[in-house]
């Protein structure tokens, strides 16, 4: 491909199809929208101006991967991009169960995924590999561990491929995603569903009890192990006395015409909230059966 470059048009005809995909890869490894978004666009970029290096030995599906998860890995390296700060709340909020890591991670909506069956050799299934147990666990590996296990447990590259891509060897990154899924498996969660009618009447209820200040009816919709995160704030709260002490205190605070629109997001029941028509972050619950085991309030995120 190095002879005759194409123009403009034709590069991004050719690079079209994979766009979606290196989107989600860069979510992914990133955990942020933003930044997943900033990766993409300076792959592509980087993509566009080395293509008359581009000499064909990978498929081009191979050698953009390989500009995408190195940008991603540079924006792990910058610890500045990475921390948005962190919100000051309206009110004394209770001490939380503990203070988490990952402030920066975003939802991903559901109606940017695309079904797509997973390799033969993949170790998790397409819709768990973008649930937000999965997207957190990834942010507390070392970087280039969940690169690793992203590229051969979700995608399926070959390890020859992927070492090629990080500049290893094959027994490196054998090594490193052994430790990778050992790290991981404690983050998993159970797999992600479609929508079912049990799962749209338990989320309906919990938004009914939640938008009249019913916070009885609320905590009995939750599993004795449930935890409250809210990003970019590193609160976290966990198990139904510590959520109840924090939607003690936010429920006592006057709130006008607080609704919740159901969505998607991260292949999970989510809603979309407003004060009084003005946007008020993205709640993504994580269901457990019948109950519910998560609840994740994106501050920020619309």
């Amino acid at each position: 491909m190095g002879t005759t470059a194409p123009d403009e048009h034709a590069f991004r005809e050719l690079t079209s199809t994979y766009r979606h995909e290196l989107h989600l890869h860069c979510y992914r490894i990133l955990g942020s929208l933003t930044d997943a978004e900033d990766a993409v666009q300076e792959t592509l970029l980087a993509a566009w101006r080395g293509l008359d290096t581009f000499e064909g030995r990978s498929s081009l599906r191979t050698w953009l991967y390989r500009i995408a998860t190195n940008r991603c890995l540079n924006v792990l390296r910058d610890t500045g991009r990475r921390r948005p700060p962190e919100p000051v709340p309206p009110f004394d909020p209770p001490e939380p169960s503990r203070r988490g890591e990952v402030t920066w991670l975003e939802a991903y909506p559901d109606e940017l995924l695309k079904d797509s069956e997973p390799g033969p050799e993949a170790r998790y299934s397409t819709r768990e590999a973008v649930e937000l147990a999965f997207i957190t666990g990834l942010q507390l590996l070392p970087p280039r561990q969940a690169a690793t296990l992203v590229l051969r447990d979700v995608l399926c590259f070959p390890a020859g491929e992927v070492a090629s891509m990080l500049g290893t060897t094959e027994t490196a990154i054998k090594g490193m995603l052994q430790r990778a899924r050992a790290s991981l498996d404690k983050h998993r969660a159970r797999a992600a569903h479609r929508p079912s009618a049990q799962e749209r009447a338990l989320t309906r209820r919990f938004a009914d009890a939640f938008t009249e200040g019913d916070l009885d009816g609320v905590l009995r919709l939750l599993t004795d192990d449930v935890w409250l995160a809210m990003p970019p704030a590193p609160h976290e709260y966990h198990g139904r006395d510590a959520i109840a002490g924090f939607l003690r205190v936010t429920m006592a605070i006057p709130v006008e015409a607080f609704t919740m629109t159901p969505t998607r997001a991260n292949n999970q029941p989510a809603f979309q909230c407003r004060h009084d028509e003005e946007p008020a972050g993205l709640m993504v619950l994580t269901l457990d059966g019948e109950r519910i085991r998560g609840i994740t309030r994106f501050l920020d995120q619309k």
